[in-house]
């Protein structure tokens, strides 16, 4: 009974949010108290360590906390002080915050441990551009964006062929998407150079080895046009010159354009092979 009058308390008195009466209409609010609590384990090596803390938060000020480490709750400030007396004097209800370490911390680790510890999604990367800005003039900059990773830690490195550029690198902090992933932006500030090779390099627990993507500056375009029109031109000469020699080899030698000359059919009249006419 002790213990639920001290839990009764310490919940009226940790409120999330306690507002006033609802102000008249035309009024305007006099102010907003929020009273916050919060609750963290720490574990260091698996469960072989673990820490619960509880902490007691009036206006963003945290008043009173309680340490599994201490054993007890701790004034943070004078009112605080006097809150933790009055916790601590209760031996039931100061047990059952001391069994939060295996209650609350162990327990939900247990659970939470195939999908938070072991759970790995590899990230997929890409290079890509960035045009140039009024600020940073010239052929743009290589970002590289390593999207849908999990768990957050992670290593990323720029490689122009095979030489590291540590210097003029720059990286936004591993971001959360909110589905249990990050995603991480990584610019490389030199422009990139024509003719050589850029490669970003990531490295990931749930990779085996590591995931390179590799760089190269496009040709002109300006160049690779002019190159495609001499390709077609000189092309098109060779077909034309083909085909005018192929016609000639089809004309005749003599040029009279009839072919080999056909002798006439003669025709021998029929009073040559018998008997002159009216001589029977």
């Amino acid at each position: 009974m002790a213990m639920g009058r001290r839990a009764a308390a310490g919940a009226l008195l940790v409120a999330l949010v306690v507002l006033g009466a609802p102000p008249a209409a035309g009024a305007e609010l006099s102010g907003v108290f929020q009273e916050m609590v919060k609750s963290e384990c720490h574990f260091i090596n698996g469960t072989e360590r673990v820490r619960f803390v509880k902490r007691f938060i009036y206006n963003r000020q945290q008043y009173v906390h309680f340490d599994s480490d201490v054993g007890h709750f701790v004034g943070d400030t004078p009112y605080g002080e006097e809150v933790a007396r009055y916790w601590n004097s209760d031996p039931e209800w100061m047990e059952h915050r001391r069994d939060a370490v295996d209650r609350h911390c162990r327990h939900n680790y247990e659970l939470s441990t195939p999908f938070l510890v072991e759970r790995r999604v590899p990230p997929s990367v890409s290079i890509s551009l960035v045009p140039p800005s009024s600020s940073q003039p010239g052929p743009g900059r290589l970002l590289c964006s390593v999207m849908d990773f999990y768990p957050a830690a992670i290593q990323v490195r720029w490689f122009q062929g095979e030489q590291e550029l540590s210097e003029h690198v720059v990286a936004t902090d591993v971001v959360p998407n909110g589905d249990w992933t990050y995603q991480l932006l990584v610019l490389l500030e030199t422009p990139p150079q024509r003719g050589l090779s850029y490669s970003c390099q990531v490295e990931h627990v749930s990779l085996e080895q590591p995931l390179r993507r590799h760089w190269e500056m496009p040709p002109n375009t300006a160049r690779s046009k002019m190159l495609m029109g001499i390709g077609g031109f000189v092309l098109g000469f060779v077909f034309l010159v083909l085909g005018l020699g192929f016609s000639l080899c089809r004309k005749p030698r003599d040029g009279s354009g009839m072919g080999t000359p056909v002798s006439p059919l003669r025709v021998t009249p029929h009073w040559v092979l018998g008997a002159h006419p009216g001589s029977g």
